[in-house]
């Protein structure tokens, strides 16, 4: 690392120009190759894969993306009256004849007569596209959106629903990253005090940020990517990447301070605090891939760009932001600081305020600062038992958007179910099927929770035929996944007997609810793996059983109280309408995965830098309270300002408008602020406190099998060393015990020492 960054800092133009030629390449050829994301949900192997498989099979997907517009009168007006019949169908005939468009179903043909409400006010035409709606451009669906509009009027209202029509409902990811910069860099200035140091960790994040981004959109053209995989990414990236050039800086200017050279500061800062960085930025790539193990392609796209992020903002923290500290010289302090360094001299800083004070009282109060650290953690993860799983859909947008006022209006005219209709599907094999799937009908028609259902369709061999359902309670509600289970474990195995059909059940809550069965069944799996890997990694970064067992429980802490507040928001609708977050409904089926994934890395951060300072503490002085105290006095200020920043950032995304991206936003600023308020800073050095040297147990056996890794290297310890020497002079302390034997030997001592009951 060290000789990594003397080369950044001696060839500093040459670092500078790189990045920006990445940047400048990836952005080139992104917008060259355009985007290409896909929200594949089907799972092979499914009963609604099959059931989709048959439909593209027999049916050629059905055509490409179908939209409604929908019309409602106000009150003694009715849908046929003829002057809202010529408006409208004048508005269709328009609709129909855009280049985008396949064809229009209207409600006054005669094929769309069911397309009108019984109450006479409402009424429905189905809009297909020629392609499917990642096929589609905005732009033609933005005219199809205007046309319609402009049948409006007095009295007659017309909105627009559909996965087409949502493309042109404008997100606010641009707003939410400029709002979380903004904050980020006032944070920042109050930290360090200098306009140069607080600029270097933004700039250093967007290069690789957006280097990033441009990367994810190349990512689409050759493997499946969602839509949201750029936001989550640029989400992540700006989080870790403020915060990792943040506890770079701090540790540059420390060395400032001590009178150390800019090039050596520099240096000396990323050979020691950067290796931490790629420790930290290692854990979180480790927790992210962690959900290849899953075998969904849908969230193998979203691991691999989320990776990518973080691989690029450690990569920029200990190359671009060297480059760029040797830039801007000794302004990385303040001119207070420069003027103190001038007429005083170096002199290292000390824990002193409050970051000294909180860790003494933590001392004095291990016991009753955890209890209150685990009833805190225990009510904000209550709400994670009522977790239901499923898809939002559009009647979960914010209620001035088109698309959850056409869902508003299609519920309240024809019943909730009409929004998410249930497909059935399957082969025919002769006249006893086909007597079969009539029978089938009229079963359905009298099943508990079915309020409609359509006769079959057969294709043009005649050899597949569907069935449209429609139940009568709302997609994502747990009614209609009851009615699945209800048609796939009693109904249908009952129809399919003395005849061949075999019929699968899709739609849309059926494929929600496989991925969600899907996800649910390796979530165990998953969990384990991606937390018994971060637990080795801290087993042999701190050579220690408790640190690692410690972080493990803490982490899923962290998840399970993020979750909760996930819950309270989301699915029971706390504040959600009032945060402009639409309303209430349930939790996205991935959001586990993927949010286990980030918090896991994200916690591992933390843990990382408090508990390397108080590791090296205990090898100075084998004296465990005093190397609690001391690491929490010296990291507390700089994770609290890191968390203060990337819980802005995170929050920030709450203003894009998307409410997956705002999911993981609200999840991941709880589990931030509730890691480094409560866990690293009240519970986990309580527990610290109360295990003594306990906490820095291995086995012997164990010890000797481990290979050696350090965080740190050993020099960086010994200037600490020295540096505490110097404050010891300075107060009139004794002085440390010199210890001259190699830090192996050093390391055996103290466990000795801890063995005896130190």
């Amino acid at each position: 690392m060290a000789a990594l960054a003397r080369w950044c800092v001696r060839h500093r133009l040459i670092a500078v120009l790189l990045w920006l030629l990445a940047l400048g390449g990836a952005t080139a050829a992104a917008a060259v190759a355009g985007s290409a994301y896909s929200n594949d949900y089907e799972v092979p192997g499914t009963e609604s894969g099959r059931a989709t498989h048959l439909l593209d099979k027999g049916f050629h997907g059905l055509g490409g993306d179908s939209d409604t517009v929908v019309w409602h009168t106000g009150p003694g007006d009715s849908v046929r009256a003829a002057d809202v019949e010529r408006t409208m169908t004048g508005a269709l005939d328009k609709i129909a004849g855009l280049p985008a468009v396949a064809s229009v179903t209207s409600p006054y043909d005669s094929q769309g007569a069911s397309q009108v409400s019984r109450d006479g006010r409402t009424a429905y035409a189905t809009v297909t596209f020629r392609e499917q709606a990642d096929d589609i451009d905005r732009a033609d669906a933005q005219r199809v959106v205007d046309t319609a509009k402009a049948a409006e009027s007095d009295g007659l209202e017309v909105e627009l629903g559909g996965t087409a029509v949502g493309l042109t409902e404008s997100k606010g990811a641009q707003v939410a990253e400029v709002v979380g910069i903004a904050v980020a860099a006032v944070v920042l200035f109050l930290a360090f005090g200098s306009l140069a140091a607080s600029a270097l960790p933004i700039a250093t994040a967007l290069v690789s940020v957006g280097t990033a981004y441009a990367g994810i959109v190349l990512l689409g053209q050759v493997m499946t990517v969602a839509d949201f995989a750029p936001m989550l990414g640029t989400l992540i990236g700006l989080g870790v990447g403020i915060d990792y050039a943040l506890f770079i800086v701090t540790r540059h200017r420390k060395g400032l301070k001590r009178g150390l050279p800019v090039a050596e500061a520099a240096e000396s800062a990323v050979a020691t605090t950067g290796r931490a960085v790629v420790f930290a930025g290692a854990t979180v790539c480790i927790a992210l891939l962690g959900m290849l193990i899953l075998r969904l392609s849908f969230l193998n796209g979203v691991a691999i760009a989320a990776s990518l992020t973080v691989v690029l903002t450690v990569a920029a923290s200990v190359t671009l932001l060297p480059a760029l500290l040797s830039w801007i010289g000794p302004r990385a302090l303040s001119r207070r600081e420069r003027r103190r360094l001038a007429e005083h001299g170096p002199a290292p800083e000390l824990p002193t305020g409050l970051a000294a004070r909180w860790a003494a009282f933590v001392e004095r109060h291990p016991k009753l600062l955890g209890a209150v650290a685990v009833l805190v953690m225990a009510v904000l993860a209550l709400p994670t038992l009522a977790l239901h799983l499923g898809t939002s859909d559009q009647g979960n947008n914010p209620a001035s958007t088109t698309t959850r006022q056409a869902y508003d209006l299609l519920a309240d005219g024809f019943g909730p179910g009409v929004n998410g209709p249930l497909t059935l599907v399957s082969e025919v094999y002769g006249a006893g099927d086909r007597n079969a799937l009539d029978d089938l009908g009229t079963t359905l028609g009298s099943t508990e929770g079915v309020a409609s259902v359509s006769p079959a369709t057969y294709d043009e061999s005649g050899r597949t035929a569907f069935l449209t359902v429609v139940p009568d309670s709302a997609p994502q509600s747990r009614e209609t996944s009851d009615l699945v289970d209800r048609l796939r474990e009693d109904v249908l195995p009952a129809a399919e007997t003395d005849n061949s059909l075999d019929v699968a059940v899709g739609g849309v809550t059926a494929s929600y609810d496989d991925f969600a069965e899907i996800i649910v069944g390796k979530l165990p799996l998953f969990v384990g793996v991606v937390i018994g890997l971060g637990c080795v990694l801290l087993l042999l970064a701190f050579r220690s059983v408790g640190i690692p067992l410690k972080a493990a429980v803490m982490n899923v802490a962290a998840v399970a109280s993020a979750f909760g507040v996930v819950v309270a928001i989301f699915q029971w609708g706390w504040g959600s309408e009032l945060l402009g977050l639409g309303a209430a409904g349930p939790i996205e089926p991935f959001l586990p995965v993927i949010m286990v994934s980030v918090l896991f890395g994200l916690s591992m951060d933390y843990q990382v830098f408090l508990v390397s300072r108080m590791y090296e503490e205990w090898l100075e002085t084998g004296d465990n309270r005093r190397a609690v105290r001391v690491g929490l006095a010296e990291t507390s200020r700089v994770i609290n300002s890191a968390a203060v920043i990337m819980i802005s950032v995170f929050l920030a995304f709450v203003l894009s408008g998307d409410r997956v991206i705002a999911m993981f936003g609200i999840a991941l600023a709880a589990a931030v602020a509730l890691d480094a308020f409560v866990l690293r800073t009240l519970l986990v050095p309580a527990l610290m406190h109360m295990l003594g040297g306990a906490n820095w147990w291995l086995p012997r056996r164990l010890d000797r099998l481990l290979p050696r890794i350090s965080i740190e290297p050993p020099e960086s310890r010994s200037d600490t060393g020295g540096a505490r020497a110097t404050i010891s002079e300075r107060r009139g302390d004794p002085a440390p015990h010199e210890d001259v034997s190699g830090p192996e030997e050093r390391e055996r001592d103290v466990r000795d020492i801890a063995g005896q009951g130190r």
